[in-house]
């Protein structure tokens, strides 16, 4: 497959150059450049896997086109409400097609995986036509494994259209998911947490020693010195102030959230996930102080 596609990217860049070619000798080509797709790819939902996921990885009991080669490159002007945006993979809305369902809870983790992370508007999921979900991005760059958990989906078999809208062009990109919810099924997307280690020091009891007094031949009791050890200092983990539960990097936050990292207390301005407060271009993390 890598050989495949090597080949085909090889063949788009011929194609465009041979446009250019033309467009430098005579300038009698000018549609079929403004509409074709950008060569360098961009996104798709790998879990639960979407249809074109699903074509990729060989899962379809059919013969699923080109789409095969180009999973991530379902793109179309926005607001379409098909699974292929109204693209050249008209195959993805084929409905009669016996797509693979996955079993999934009412809780559902929709992972993504971005070859170019444009900047971006919303992220809009939808269940069988109807609008369930948006994140905004507020025109931000997201990360390359950026995922939405969607709560409270309906029970039964349902498709899920999602839509990435591109902040910066009138484009969108699409996926199609199909899934059979159950009340006890579980989130196939969950991610796995990053476990924090804790340090607690124990403090060690050092040994007193006490003299026993003893009189003298005048019958006067002479106590004799009594020596006294003092206990060593021992370092005990300081919890300070910091109330906020710790950030973490497979963590999703929303505006107004509120961490606590490196000994500051932070507060989210916006959705982000695996941005490190202090460490973001983005500044998405308000310092309320040291805590």
């Amino acid at each position: 497959m890598t050989s495949t596609t090597t080949n085909r990217s090889f063949a788009t860049r011929a194609r465009t150059a041979a446009i250019a070619l033309a467009l430098a000798v005579g300038g009698a080509i000018v549609a079929p450049v403004a509409l074709a797709p950008s060569a360098d790819a961009h996104g798709w939902i790998t879990s639960p896997p979407s249809r074109q996921d699903n074509c990729a990885q060989s899962r379809t009991s059919f013969d699923c086109g080109e789409i095969k080669y180009e999973p991530q490159s379902v793109e179309a002007p926005k607001g379409s409400m098909q699974c292929s945006g109204g693209s050249a993979y008209a195959i993805l809305d084929d409905n009669s097609k016996p797509w693979p369902r996955t079993p999934t809870g009412r809780d559902v983790t929709f992972q993504w995986k971005l070859t170019a992370n444009h900047a971006t508007s919303v992220w809009e999921y939808f269940v069988d036509g109807q609008l369930f979900a948006t994140y905004d991005q507020k025109g931000q760059q997201p990360p390359k494994d950026i995922s939405h958990t969607v709560k409270g989906l309906p029970t039964g078999n349902h498709t899920i259209l999602a839509r990435w809208s591109v902040a910066d062009t009138p484009m969108a990109f699409y996926n199609c998911v199909d899934i059979t919810v159950t009340a006890g099924g579980t989130d196939p997307g969950t991610p796995t947490p990053t476990p924090t280690a804790t340090a607690t020091a124990t403090a060690t009891p050092t040994a007193t020693a006490t003299a026993t007094p003893t009189a003298t031949a005048t019958a006067t009791p002479k106590p004799t010195a009594t020596a006294t050890a003092t206990p060593t200092a021992t370092a005990t983990s300081n919890p300070g102030t910091c109330t906020a539960p710790a950030w973490a990097a497979s963590g999703v936050y929303v505006g107004g959230d509120k961490v606590s990292h490196a000994g500051h207390q932070w507060q989210a301005k916006w959705w982000n996930t695996n941005d490190a407060p202090a460490a973001s271009q983005w500044g998405v993390w308000t310092d309320l102080g040291a805590c």
